[in-house]
Parts: structure tokens; sequence; C-alpha cells
């Protein structure tokens, strides 16, 4: 008998080399088209904000001039100067700082709490609840203008820091609950019942384990809260008379007088109010991009 043939040797498991992707000619094509349609939209949306820094640096004749060019022949910080002085700014500062915050940092407490007992807890009505403030939030600022006004002036709140901070509040209170519902719902509620095993109260977990793992959706919440506050004009104007308490956006119109319009210490103005915004959002902007994207996954 003849012995067996030796069995050949096994191929090589290492999987081959995937082939680069090549992309047809109408593809590239068309992702041409998107970049170009993505680059003027982007065109569109930052010119207003370049010429409004190019104007707040130029010098009053050229803002004033027929002759306009994208980039000024010259510069001058005269504006912001003249900005810092006028009448009522550190006032204005202060109106802002005291409403915006104390608005941001209640509703933000708020809408934590509400959020986790609409996210935890079922309770008869939960989903109406969610439908209430979904249509409260689509609701236009102008349509509530009127009911606004009288209820505080019942309440004797008008021309009251705490009446505008209670407005504040309660108009960002819908989006934030529903934003950090959708973080409270995506932590395992496993880990809340291990830290009360562990020795825990219901807040402290919360306290503990919850609150922590929340704080990329508190981020995009709080910013969102503090740009409708920080940029509000209608409430500020309409509920406050006293030119001491006015908010930075009111104080703008004391550029506007019998006289015309100071536009360079306008635009040098508006700058600086853009500005605690800007930098707050630079701060967190990283946790923000994460509360954008995770909390919208699931709930």
């Amino acid at each position: 008998m003849t012995a067996p043939a030796p069995a050949a040797p096994a191929a090589s498991a290492a999987p081959a080399p995937a082939a680069p992707q090549v992309l047809r000619p109408d593809r590239k094509k068309h992702r041409r088209v998107y970049d170009l349609l993505g680059l003027g939209a982007f065109v569109v949306m930052a010119f207003p904000v370049y010429w409004l820094v190019v104007s707040a640096v130029r010098p009053n004749h050229q803002i004033r001039s027929y002759d306009q060019t994208l980039w000024p022949s010259s510069f001058t910080l005269d504006n912001f100067a003249r900005a810092v002085r006028q009448e009522n700014f550190a006032t204005a500062v202060q109106s802002s700082l005291i409403i915006c915050v104390t608005a941001v940092a209640g509703g933000m407490l708020i809408a934590t709490l509400a959020a986790f007992a609409v996210g935890r807890f079922r309770f008869r009505g939960r989903k109406a609840l969610l439908i209430v403030l979904i249509t409260v939030q689509m609701l236009p600022p102008t349509a509530m203008l009127i009911p606004l006004y009288i209820q505080l002036n019942a309440m004797g709140a008008l021309n009251e820091y705490w009446g505008v901070i209670i407005v504040y509040l309660v108009s960002t209170l819908p989006f934030a609950v529903i934003m950090i519902r959708g973080f409270v719902v995506n932590i395992p509620v496993e880990l809340e019942e291990a830290a009360m095993v562990d020795g825990c109260t219901r807040m402290g977990a919360f306290a503990r384990v919850v609150l922590p793992l929340l704080a990329p959706g508190l981020a995009a919440a709080s910013i969102f809260a503090l740009v409708n506050a920080w940029n509000e004009y209608l409430f500020a104007y309409v509920l406050m008379n006293d030119n001491d308490k006015y908010t930075l956006n009111v104080w703008l119109m004391t550029f506007t007088t019998e006289r015309g319009t100071d536009y360079g210490a306008l635009m040098a103005a508006s700058v600086l109010i853009a500005l605690p915004v800007v930098i707050f959002f630079m701060v967190i902007q990283k946790k923000m991009a994460a509360g954008l994207t995770s909390g919208a996954v699931k709930g």
C-alpha cells in the first residue's frame, strides 16, 4: 500500500489588506458641490459677525462713508472707549450678570431635578407632562408677553430683578428638562442601586453617581439657557422701566439719540456684549458637543 500523501500546509488566516476606497468621478463631483454649498453657507452666516467686528475698529467717518471696503484702511480703539464711557454701562453689566447667572443657575437646578423625576419614576401623567413641555417650548414669546405683564404687575414684580429672573428661568425649563432627561434615561439604574446598597440614600446616589454623569447634558442646557437670557431684549425692555436696571441689550438703545446713532460705539458695545457668551462656550465646548450627541441617542 502506498502511504497517504502529506497534507498541504494550511493557508495563512491573516486577512488580505483592504484595497483603498476610490471615489468615482461622479461622487467626487457631488462631494465638491456639497463642499461649495457648505462653504457658501458658512460665509453667509459668518459675514455679519465679521462686519460687526470690522465696524467696531473703523473710525466713524469710514463707517458713514459710501465707499465701503471689506478691510478698513485704518483702525481705532476709540469706539470701545466711548462704549465703556457711555452712561449706565456699569449698571447694565451688573443687571445682566445678576439676572442671567441667577436664572441659569436656578433653571439648571430645577430642570435637573425635574428631568431625574421624569426619567426615573413612573407616574400617571408623565407622558402628558412631556407633551406639555414640548408644546410650551413651541409657543412664541410675544404670545405670552401680555399675560406675563398682567400677572407680574399684579404680583408687584415690574421693574424688579426677580420678575425678569422668573420669566427667563421658566422660559428655559422645557428645553432643559427634555435634554437632561435624555441623559438620565441613558444612565443605568443599576449604578444607583449599587450605591444605595453601599449605604447611600436616593439623593446621595443621585449626587454622587448620576449628577457627575449628567455633566455633558448640563453643559449643553446651560449654554442654551445663557444665550437665551443674555441676548433677550423684549421682556427686559417691557418689564424694566428704570434706566439703572436695564440689561445690556436694552442699554444699547442709548447709542441712538436725537442727533443720530453712534454706529462705531454701538458696534464696539455689541462686540463687548458678545464676548462673555463666546468665552463661556469656549470653556465648555467639549462637554456641549458630547451633550448634543449623546443625549439624543435614546429617550
